[in-house]
């Protein structure tokens, strides 16, 4: 089998570089065959399966400044800094303030992997556009769990957290799964290593409750900067073109600026020209 895969990493606010991806491929008609999404990534490509183009960038340069969707007050409420059923749910269902076109999204043939991490072992699950339904976009949550920032979110009684802990970077998934033209999105610069330290706090807070996790929390870095190498030596074969922001504009998974986020945004839509020929070539 040949074919096409978009891959986005995720990365939190950072992921706004995906959805200005995302963006430019719809305006210049671009598809993919097999869409992967981590955490804030599988949000990207929901609009982006569904052809809602803007749809994202509205999500982070405007909704997400609001204290419902990411706040200190929502984590002494619930223990979830990021409210994933505000954004996944209220702000996203058919009667939100902008919703997720499902029909659209349910139409295009394209297929899509949503990764999260078991919390109970810590093994990568693979939910299927199957897992979607109408007003359900559960998957999502789960892979965007971020780890003692939010609560683990649970479906069909198993709890999930960010899927960018148990699989970061799935190249290697989707090369098993017979692509040869996979576009990789990552959100930090294509040569800045993942370090451990700023997983060792939380990985030993998440220790007390879910240890499988926190163990795969605690080694995150080696399996990011592993796949990144992987897509590196993909991509001098000529199978996998990277696109990553040269700068992180001030960003993080959970700190923003409106000025950062634009920027990035920016910077995505502009490197997403790179797409096209890779994929006729």
């Amino acid at each position: 089998m040949t074919g096409t895969a978009l891959i986005d990493v995720g990365g939190g606010y950072r992921a706004i570089y995906g959805a200005g991806v995302m963006d430019r491929c719809l305006d210049e008609k671009i598809s993919f065959d097999h869409c992967y999404g981590v955490s804030a990534g599988s949000a990207n490509m929901t609009s982006f399966i569904a052809g809602q183009n803007g749809r994202s960038h509205r999500f982070y340069t405007e909704y997400s400044f609001r204290k419902e969707y990411a706040s200190p007050s929502n984590f002494f409420k619930d223990h979830n800094f990021v409210d994933l059923d505000y954004v996944y749910g209220t702000l996203s269902n058919h009667d939100g303030e902008y919703p997720l076109d499902y029909e659209a999204f349910e139409a295009n043939p394209a297929e899509f992997t949503v990764i999260a991490c078991d919390a109970r072992d810590g093994a990568p699950h693979y939910f299927t556009k199957s897992d979607v339904g109408y007003d359900n976009y559960d998957i999502m949550k789960a892979s965007s769990a971020v780890p003692v920032a939010c609560e683990p979110y649970y479906i069909g009684g198993v709890p999930y957290f960010d899927g960018g802990i148990a699989d970061p970077v799935p190249v290697h998934r989707a090369a098993a799964e017979g692509y040869d033209r996979i576009v990789l999105v990552l959100t930090r610069p294509k040569d800045v290593l993942r370090e451990q330290r700023k997983d060792i706090g939380p990985s030993k807070v998440l220790a007390r409750t879910w240890p499988a996790a926190a163990e795969k929390l605690l080694n995150r870095y080696r399996l990011y900067n592993d796949e990144v190498a992987l897509a590196k030596r993909y991509e001098k074969e000529g199978n996998v073109l990277i696109l990553a922001p040269e700068d992180l504009y001030g960003l993080s998974t959970l700190t923003k600026s409106y000025e950062g986020l634009e920027r990035m945004y920016r910077q995505g839509y502009a490197d997403a020209s790179r797409i096209a020929d890779f994929l006729t070539h």
